[in-house]
């Protein structure tokens, strides 16, 4: 009589990790963090592939529900399918081996170490001034971490002090810890994390390099920085 036994009914981790175990489709799902929607056409030239190839991953993506799909007359455009996604490829990233080619240009190098230094992860903030915000919220006692992360009471002022305005009634946790993948510490994620990116854009804190996911502290930035959290000038500015 065998005694080998059923395994119980268990998501399929398996046909996750089988569609990010390509490079091309984990280059389309990086490329997305920026928030953006992109077309086939975009993706196939950002990763040096043929666009019916590029078709033909981002299909297999969409079945699986990494990323949704939205047409504009003849236009077929992808983004990520939600923030979970974006969090998930970030913290998969912070695990995986760095690869990457030394720059060689001063431009390629720019880019990089702009890239590491502050950039958007999907809809928050990541990279170095990512983590220091994160590291000055909990040094502040706005963020705890002692029984799983979250929000304190005197966070819940915080915010409402600063004037970051927390969308209510969503399924979306409040705050979440993503993993970052260049500072590998974590960084803040979750509808506060998104609130709190989306303030530094429209005070005019933060601003976009180019059509990159970098961002840099503007000058305005880097005061309110130092007044709401006692962030030095020398972290917030690119070395």
């Amino acid at each position: 009589m065998s005694t080998r036994r059923t395994p119980a009914a268990a998501p399929d981790l398996a046909s996750v990790a089988k569609l990010l175990a390509d490079g091309t489709r984990a280059g389309f799902c990086l490329a997305l963090l920026d928030g953006r929607a992109w077309t086939a056409t975009e993706l196939a030239r950002h990763t040096g592939v043929a666009a019916s190839t590029a078709t033909e991953h981002l299909n297999a993506l969409v079945r699986g529900n990494l990323l949704v799909e939205e047409r504009q007359g003849r236009h077929r455009y992808v983004r990520l399918a939600d923030p979970h996604i974006a969090e998930l490829v970030e913290s998969l990233a912070a695990l995986a081996p760095d690869r990457a080619a030394p720059p060689r240009s001063l431009s390629a190098a720019g880019r990089r170490q702009a890239l590491a230094h502050a950039r958007t992860c999907y809809d928050h903030l990541a990279g170095t001034v990512g983590v220091a915000i994160t590291e000055a919220l909990t040094e502040r006692g706005l963020l705890d971490w002692e029984n799983g992360l979250r929000l304190t009471g005197e966070g819940d002022a915080w915010l409402r002090e600063t004037g970051i305005t927390v969308p209510v009634g969503t399924r979306r946790p409040s705050v979440r810890s993503c993993l970052d993948w260049t500072e590998r510490r974590p960084h803040l994620a979750g509808a506060v994390g998104a609130a709190l990116c989306g303030h530094a854009f429209d005070a005019g804190w933060i601003a976009r390099i180019g059509t990159t996911r970098a961002v840099t502290v503007t000058p305005v930035g880097r005061r309110a920085l130092h007044d709401h959290l006692g962030l030095p000038d020398g972290l917030l500015q690119p070395k």
